[in-house]
């Protein structure tokens, strides 16, 4: 080999060293290319994501004070309906109250006893049948076995009869119950 072709060796080498380092370049800014597109594609999906988020917070607040105001309006509607419904009841008693004042009047002046115990006894009859139309029952739970659930028992005597042992013997004070449930218990004498 000659001398001259040793340094087309060595300027071949060099070229494709150029040509590496040209490429290496290249590559370094295709790659930095590259990243500064991922940056991009990054901060607008960041970005895509605080305005999703701003939006769901918004529909959240909204959505929370609608709510708030729901409640604050049907709890003001309920209790308005309470305080009606007993505006209501009061005025259905009424009647019942103009009829034992009309008794009262009639007993001042009245010198037969029946007609007044049957004006009374009219009088408690029509009550009744008010109560029982806003849904009160009375409870009768004479010769019924003692239950906790409706009955209150302030005493217990000896049972007069073996079948009257742990019944209802007498009735103290009666208990009643509205729409199924108990709204005052029967104060019963139980037998032992």
């Amino acid at each position: 080999m000659t001398s001259s072709e040793k340094p087309e060796k060595k300027q071949s080498k060099s070229k494709y060293a150029a040509k590496q380092d040209s490429k290496t370049v290249h590559d370094g800014k295709k790659h930095a290319h590259e990243h500064e597109h991922e940056k991009e594609k990054t901060k607008a999906a960041l970005k895509a994501n605080e305005e999703k988020y701003l939006e769901l917070h918004d529909k959240y607040l909204r959505l929370s004070a609608e709510f708030d105001n729901y409640r604050k309006r049907t709890l003001k509607e309920r209790m308005e309906l309470i305080k009606t419904a007993g505006d209501e009841l009061l005025q259905r008693i009424l009647p019942v109250l103009d009829n034992f004042e009309r008794a009262l009047k009639a007993m001042e002046q009245a010198n037969d006893v029946e007609s007044l115990r049957n004006g009374v006894t009219l009088i408690y009859n029509h009550f009744k049948e008010f109560l029982q139309q806003q849904g009160i029952k009375e409870i009768n739970p004479i010769n019924e076995t003692f239950n906790f659930d409706f009955h209150e028992a302030v005493a217990a005597i000896p049972a007069p009869t073996e079948e009257q042992k742990g019944k209802i013997v007498d009735v103290v004070e009666k208990g009643y119950v509205l729409h199924d449930k108990v709204i005052r218990f029967s104060k019963v004498v139980v037998g032992e």
